[in-house]
């Protein structure tokens, strides 16, 4: 099986080690400057988790255009598409936890894509994301999910420096941070080109400062072949 094939069939991929390593001291620095109160946002924010206001920093902007991410973004979207949202995200000790969820496609399925990239190691002790793979696309006649069920949950772990990249519709969620360790990431999402009317209708209400006037081309951008170590599809 090939990595696209295995892309479409799981609904996401863990890049592992993706973000150049010498960036995250920078990246962790933009991230704790950023930091905003949850009233400082223009709709309030979960109180148990720190948000980072930092879509203008132009190394955040270089990462959220790491080709190889582009490229599994491009190969799940599948048609033009933009950089809508960037924010930083990090789990409180003691909050985190959330139920089972789907962020939703908008128009078709498949026409949002979100992106996870770690500053911190993650786990499950310090509020990780889980996921269930393939729950993006159910079968016609298979009965609704059942967000309350754990049992085919994956919870991942890994190292500063990864990013997940997943279907909109793929069922996920964050996890109880447990231990209080730091758990930095950005939250990054993209939408096809489609999308962008309405977007630009809610884009001051998410605090979004950055131009999202940018378009990539999935043809732009190779989805690496098994033998090349930038896809790693495992979750260990």
């Amino acid at each position: 099986m090939t990595n696209r094939e295995q892309l479409h069939r799981d609904g996401y991929v863990l890049l592992r080690g993706a973000i150049p390593a010498e960036w995250l001291g920078d990246l962790r620095a933009v991230f704790n400057a950023g930091v905003k109160p949850s009233a400082d946002w223009p709709v309030p924010r979960g109180m148990d988790w720190r948000h980072s206001l930092l879509d203008l920093d132009p190394k955040v902007q270089a990462l959220c255009r790491l080709p190889q991410m582009l490229a599994a973004v491009g190969e799940l979207i599948g048609e033009r598409f933009f950089l809508a949202q960037v924010e930083g995200r990090e789990p409180l000790a003691g909050g985190g936890h959330q139920q089972l969820h789907r962020d939703l496609s908008a128009q078709r399925p498949g026409d949002m894509v979100n992106a996870l990239a770690y500053f911190d190691d993650y786990g499950a002790e310090n509020g990780a994301t889980r996921i269930v793979p393939a729950s993006h696309r159910p079968e016609p006649a298979a009965p609704p999910f059942d967000f309350n069920d754990e049992s085919r949950s994956l919870q991942l772990s890994g190292c500063a420096g990864d990013i997940l990249v997943f279907d909109a519709d793929l069922v996920h969620a964050g996890s109880l941070n447990a231990s209080g360790a730091r758990r930095r990431s950005l939250l990054i999402s993209y939408f096809a080109e489609s999308l962008y009317a309405s977007h630009l209708e809610t884009a001051s209400l998410r605090g979004i400062r950055m131009d999202t006037c940018g378009r990539f081309d999935p043809a732009d951008f190779a989805l690496a072949e098994p033998r090349k170590k930038t896809l790693d599809l495992s979750v260990g």
